[in-house]
C-alpha cells in the first residue's frame, strides 16, 4: 500500500506531512504535493499532520478522487523532491475548503513556486 495526496491540497500546499515523513517520498509542484507511491512505506504519519486531510491511503482516496492515485504517480516523476517544511501558499486559507480544485486548476494559470 501507498498514500496519495488529493484535491483538498491543491493551492493550499501546506507541507507539514513533509516534516515527517521518514523516507522523503514528496514531490513538490507549483499548488500541491504529491506522494512518490515507489518510495512511500505505508507508514501513515503524514495522514494526520495534514491540515486539510489531502492524504489517504491508496485503498482509500473517495471515488471522485481515484484519479490522484495516477496523478501522483506521474507527477512523482516530473517534480522535484519537497525535503522541509515551507510556508503555505499565500491564499490556502482561502482554499482549504473549497471542492474540486483540480478541474480549476486545469483551467487556471499556472502558480509559481
Amino acid at each position: 500500500m501507498t498514500h496519495v495526496v488529493t484535491d483538498s491540497c491543491i493551492r493550499c500546499k501546506y507541507t507539514d506531512c513533509v516534516e515527517v515523513c521518514p523516507v522523503d517520498c514528496f514531490h513538490e509542484g507549483p499548488d500541491f504535493l504529491v506522494i512518490n507511491p515507489d518510495e512511500c512505506i505505508d507508514c501513515a504519519v503524514c495522514i494526520p499532520e495534514c491540515p486539510v486531510n489531502a492524504i489517504y491511503v491508496d485503498t482509500e482516496v473517495p471515488a471522485d478522487m481515484a484519479a490522484f492515485t495516477d496523478l501522483n504517480r506521474k507527477l512523482a516523476q516530473e517534480w522535484p523532491l519537497i525535503l522541509k517544511h515551507k510556508e503555505a501558499l499565500p491564499d490556502a486559507a482561502l482554499w482549504k475548503d473549497a471542492k474540486n480544485k483540480l478541474a480549476g486548476l486545469e483551467s487556471a494559470p499556472a502558480a509559481s513556486n
